[in-house]
C-alpha cells in the first residue's frame, strides 16, 4: 500500500485536500490565510457570483459594455477575496469560544492557538483597508453601498445566538454584491437588482442549510441556532421552497432587465440561465443525505458550479 501523506501542521479539518495554503504558502503566513479561508475557496465564489450576476444583468438592461465593466468584474473578484477574508476573520474572532467546542471548527487558527485575537484583529483590518481602496475606484453610489454592506457583515456572527434563521443574515451579507455591481455599472438603481438580491438570499438559505447540517449535533449541545436544527427532517421540503424562490426571482430579474428592449431570442437565452441554475439545485436536492457529512460538504461546495451556470447564458444574451 502507498504511504499515507502526513497532514500538514495546523491544517483546518474541513480544508480542501491538497490546497495551496497548506502545501505552498510560506509557513508564517499560513495561519492568517487559514483565518481568511484561503484554503477553502468556496466562500469567495459564493460572495463573488452575485456580483457577476448583477453586473451582467445591468449590462443586459442598458445594452452598454465597456472596459470599465472588465475592471468592475476584476475589482469585485479581488474585493470578494479580501472581504470574505476579513469577514471570516471577524467571524472567528467573535466565535472563538464556540469554535473550540465544535468538532469541525476547533482546528481553526484562533481556538487552536495558531493566531492570537490581537493578531487576528490586525489581519482583519489590513484586508478591509485594501478592499476599501479598491472600492474607491468605483462610482460614488457603489462606494456608499459598499460601506453600508459592513452592517450585515458585522451582525452575522451574532445571529445564531438570537435567531433560528442566521442563514438570512448570511444571505444579506453575501448577496449585497448583486446590488453593488449593478450600481457600479449603471451608476443608478432600479427594482431588478433588489429582486436579484432576494433571489441570492433564497439561494443562501438553500446552500447554507445544507452546510449547517454538518454541525447540528454540536450546535444542539452548545445552544447555537440554525435552519438545519429548525427544519430537522423537514429540510428537503424547505430546500425545495428556497430552490423555487431563487429560480423564480432570478427569472423575474432577467425579465426586468431585458424587457422591453430585448429581442425574443436574447430573452429566451437569458432565461435559460435561471433554468440551468435551478437544474443544479434540484440535482443537489436529489443527492441530499442529511447524515452524511462528506456528502453535505460536497453538495455545499458544488454551489460554485450552480452559481456559475447562469453567466454564460447572460453573456450570450448580450451578444444576440
Amino acid at each position: 500500500m502507498p504511504a499515507t501523506q502526513p497532514t500538514p501542521e495546523g491544517q483546518v479539518s474541513d480544508a480542501v485536500k491538497g490546497n495551496w495554503v497548506d502545501h505552498y504558502a510560506p509557513a508564517p503566513l499560513r495561519p492568517y490565510l487559514r483565518l481568511s479561508r484561503a484554503d477553502r475557496p468556496i466562500g469567495t465564489w459564493l460572495l463573488l457570483l452575485p456580483c457577476w450576476w448583477g453586473l451582467m444583468l445591468a449590462m443586459i438592461a442598458d445594452g452598454r459594455v465597456g472596459w470599465s465593466d472588465a475592471w468592475i468584474a476584476a475589482g469585485c473578484g479581488i474585493g470578494a477575496i479580501l472581504m470574505r477574508g476579513a469577514g471570516c476573520t471577524w467571524n472567528d474572532i467573535t466565535d472563538r469560544n464556540i469554535d473550540g467546542s465544535v468538532e469541525r471548527t476547533r482546528s481553526r487558527p484562533i481556538p487552536s492557538g495558531q493566531v492570537s485575537v490581537t493578531q487576528a484583529v490586525a489581519w482583519m483590518c489590513a484586508q478591509a483597508l485594501i478592499a476599501f481602496g479598491i472600492l474607491l475606484t468605483f462610482p460614488p453610489l457603489a462606494i456608499a453601498l459598499g460601506v453600508l454592506s459592513l452592517l450585515p457583515v458585522a451582525i452575522y456572527p451574532f445571529a445564531k445566538r438570537f435567531t433560528w434563521w442566521p442563514q438570512i443574515f448570511l444571505g444579506l451579507a453575501f448577496n449585497w454584491g448583486a446590488i453593488l455591481a449593478w450600481a457600479a455599472h449603471s451608476e443608478s438603481l432600479s427594482w431588478p437588482p433588489f429582486v436579484l438580491y432576494v433571489a441570492g438570499i433564497s439561494w443562501t438559505l438553500f446552500y447554507d442549510t445544507i452546510y449547517a447540517h454538518q454541525d447540528k449535533e454540536d450546535d444542539a449541545l452548545i445552544g447555537v441556532k440554525s435552519t438545519a436544527r429548525l427544519f430537522a427532517n423537514q429540510t428537503p421540503r424547505w430546500l425545495r421552497r428556497f430552490l423555487v424562490g431563487a429560480v423564480m426571482l432570478m427569472g423575474l430579474t432577467v425579465l426586468g432587465a431585458a424587457l422591453p428592449d430585448a429581442n425574443p431570442l436574447a430573452l429566451v437565452v437569458a432565461l435559460a440561465g435561471p433554468w440551468a441554475f435551478g437544474w443544479h439545485l434540484a440535482w443537489q436536492l436529489r443527492r441530499l443525505d442529511m447524515d452524511d457529512h462528506d456528502r453535505l460538504l460536497m453538495l455545499f461546495r458544488s454551489n460554485r458550479d450552480a452559481g456559475l451556470l447562469p453567466l454564460p447564458f447572460f453573456a450570450v444574451a448580450l451578444l444576440v
